[in-house]
């Protein structure tokens, strides 16, 4: 039952199956039917289009030309539409430039006056842009309009009258390119806005001064905000604008008329700023001209020469550098301002430099080695400010012709130096020496010339000089001393040339007394006016009182023997007096023989020996005083009973006319007449005291030369 159950299924099955089988044939039938239809209609479909693109053919490639040439055209044409828009865009920028210059005229107000300037300055430049656009664009413009004419009549795309129209606005355009665009160059209204530049640029850079230069010359104290406000010549506002004008000049090819206007008109400032000190000395300048100034002028004229030099490089050129940077800065990438710079600073710096080398190239007189030394120091004090003010290629003859004048200055000083110690030499034989013993007018010359050279505000520029002459004479290799030593050196050649003069001098002396008088003043004179001064600590106190002060101390003991030696034996007591003569008869004759020498010695004080310096004088006093007067007043005490009814001088009256002739007061002839003696009853009394026995000091007299007095 189960078997056939499934054979009545699968039967089913397969009936179906061919059923299906049936419908798909019968499908198939009609689908293949519907194929031949539908080749049949493309057949006759590819047969129109065959036909269609045979007649479109033609047209396509007539389209494709219109193309091509719709491009050229536009390719022609566009340039062409620019060109005509940069003249539009000229002929506004005209128009404002005109309108501009109209308000500049009419513009009172400074500020105002900058921002329209700086309109008209961007104005300008737009013109030249535009002009520079239509110089560019017009010439390939013109070139492609002629291209496309000329294709146009080749190819005949277009009618005669099109074509003869476009070669007509060709030819226009060529004409207009060709002759207008010099014209607005060079003809136009960008030519007068450039020389209206030229002017205004003239105009602002002579508005700009230096304020206020003499005031610093009076040595005023200045801030560090009043110092910078001489640096600025102008504000931003105005660098500003003359900046912008300049660059607008430089791209118009007017650089070198730039130049020229800043050139100018700076140095014109700057010269006139440094003419408000009035430097009228600076006309006088070669050597000649120079030796034959008055000292006290010459000095006058270096002083103002040091301060000038300083201001016009600390003020004047830091300030016009820094203005030349700012305005001319952006031309050629900053190449060219600092030759600009230089060309204003060189015609002034060259009157200071010829001033200097006149000075040092005049008569090597021994005062001249000061200023020489004060000019030398200035400079070498402005050495760093001078380089960087003047650095770089352009400022490399201005600093060559400061060094320059440096060397002239160092050989100046040095050979001023060392002829002063040859003309001390030479003075030797040339002068004679004081009458009176008086200290010759050369040592305090030179005295004081030393202590000056070797004070705090010379020491040092002198050493410089002398070891910068000693590396150019011996090498820079060469074993160098310390400026001290090299000074101290210096100053002993002319202190040893000094001593030689003084020597000469008192050899020339008959009256040995007087040689000695003359020795002890002027050794006296040396070492109290070295003693404790920069001189005297530079050379030693050691060598000063070995060369000075002992000398002056021989030549006062030997002035004193010589001077008063004789008139103190005739004061000694003989023990065989009596038997020779009478003692009366001897001590009166040794007393008349005192009081003339004593007379004698008085005369020479008043007329030859003369002692200035007050404690030298004081000094050689006491130790007469103490030599004679105790002598004398012993004579007398000792002789006493045999000099009664003698006239005679008192030991106080002595020492009064002693005090008189080395105070310079009024002093009494020792004689008869005119001076008063006592009696020798009143000598034995001075003041109501005894005088007692003469307590002598032999050692004041016969001490040794080392110890000769307390000077």
């Amino acid at each position: 039952m189960a078997s056939r159950l499934v054979d009545d299924s699968a039967v089913g099955n397969l009936e179906l199956a061919r059923t299906d089988l049936k419908a798909l044939l019968l499908a198939s039938k009609k689908a293949d039917r519907s194929l031949e239809k539908m080749d049949l209609r493309f057949g006759q479909i590819d047969e129109a289009l065959s036909t269609a693109s045979r007649r479109v053919a033609p047209l396509q490639s007539q389209a494709i030309a219109n193309k091509a040439l719709d491009t050229r055209i536009n390719r022609a044409i566009t340039p062409a539409l620019a060109l005509l828009d940069s003249f539009r865009v000229f002929e506004s920028l005209q128009d404002r430039l005109l309108d501009l210059s109209s308000k500049l005229s009419s513009d009172s107000s400074p500020r105002k006056r900058l921002r329209q300037l700086l309109r008209y300055v961007g104005s300008v430049e737009k013109l030249n842009e535009a002009i520079d656009s239509i110089a560019r664009d017009g010439g390939p413009a013109v070139q492609k309009l002629q291209e496309v004419v000329e294709f146009l009549s080749r190819t005949k795309a277009t009618d005669q009258f099109r074509t003869h129209r476009l070669r007509e606005t060709m030819v226009t355009l060529k004409a207009l390119y060709e002759t207008e665009v010099d014209a607005m160059r060079f003809e136009g209204l960008l030519d007068e806005a450039l020389l209206n530049l030229q002017d205004e640029f003239e105009s602002m850079l002579m508005q700009l001064k230096h304020q206020n230069i003499g005031e610093i010359s009076n040595g005023e104290e200045q801030t560090g905000g009043e110092v910078a406000s001489h640096l600025d010549l102008g504000t931003e506002q105005e660098i500003e604008v003359l900046s912008m004008i300049s660059e607008t000049l430089t791209g118009n090819d007017c650089l070198d008329i730039c130049i020229d206007i800043f050139v100018k008109v700076r140095y014109r400032r700057a010269a006139k700023a440094l003419m408000k000190l009035n430097p009228e000395y600076l006309k006088t300048y070669s050597p000649e001209e120079i030796d034959e100034m008055e000292w006290e002028n010459l000095e006058t004229a270096i002083a103002l020469w040091i301060q000038h030099f300083e201001l016009a490089l600390k003020i004047v050129f830091v300030a016009e550098k820094k203005l030349c940077s700012q305005v001319l800065g952006g031309i050629m990438e900053g190449l060219i301002w600092p030759e600009c710079f230089v060309k204003i600073a060189d015609k002034i710096m060259a009157v200071f430099f010829r001033f200097g080398e006149g000075v040092a190239r005049s008569k090597k007189e021994p005062q001249k080695l000061f200023k020489l030394l004060d000019m030398f120091n200035s400079l070498e004090k402005l050495k760093p400010e001078f380089s960087s003010i003047f650095d770089g290629e352009a400022g490399a003859d201005i600093c060559t012709r400061f060094r320059e004048l440096e060397k002239l200055l160092v050989h100046a000083s040095s050979k001023v130096f060392w002829e002063f110690g040859l003309q001390i030499e030479g003075n030797s034989e040339g002068s004679a020496a004081p009458q009176n013993g008086s200290v010759p007018k050369l040592v305090r010359y030179a005295i004081n010339y030393l202590k000056y050279l070797a004070s705090h505000n010379y020491n040092a520029p002198m050493a410089q000089v002398l070891r910068t002459e000693q590396i150019w004479r011996q090498g820079i290799l060469s074993k160098q001393e310390s400026d001290e030593n090299l000074l101290k050196d210096a100053i002993l050649n002319v202190m040893e040339a000094l001593q030689r003069n003084v020597e000469s001098k008192r050899s020339q002396y008959r009256d040995k007394i007087l040689a000695h008088v003359f020795a002890m003043n002027t050794y006296w004179y040396i070492y109290m006016r070295t003693r404790n001064t920069e001189l005297g600590r530079l050379l030693g106190d050691q060598y000063m009182k070995r060369q000075n002060k002992v000398v002056a101390e021989e030549s006062a003991y030997m002035y004193q023997k010589q001077a008063w030696g004789p008139l103190m034996r005739l004061l000694e007591r003989e023990d065989n007096l009596n038997m020779k003569r009478p003692i009366r008869e001897a001590a009166r004759g040794k007393m008349e023989a005192f009081l003339k020498g004593f007379e004698e010695i008085s005369q020479m004080h008043r007329s030859s020996y003369i002692i200035p310096e007050a404690d030298l004088r004081e000094q050689i006093k006491e130790a007469t005083l103490k030599l004679v007067i105790p002598a004398y007043a012993d004579f007398i005490d000792s002789y006493a009973s045999v000099l009664e009814g003698t006239s005679y001088v008192t030991p106080e009256s002595l020492e009064g006319l002693l005090g008189q002739i080395f105070d310079g007061g009024d002093r009494r002839e020792v004689d008869g007449s005119k001076l008063k003696r006592r009696d020798s009853r009143d000598s034995r009394r001075l003041g109501g005291n005894p005088v007692g026995p003469m307590e002598r000091d032999v050692k004041d007299y016969r001490r040794s030369r080392s110890n000769a007095s307390e000077l």
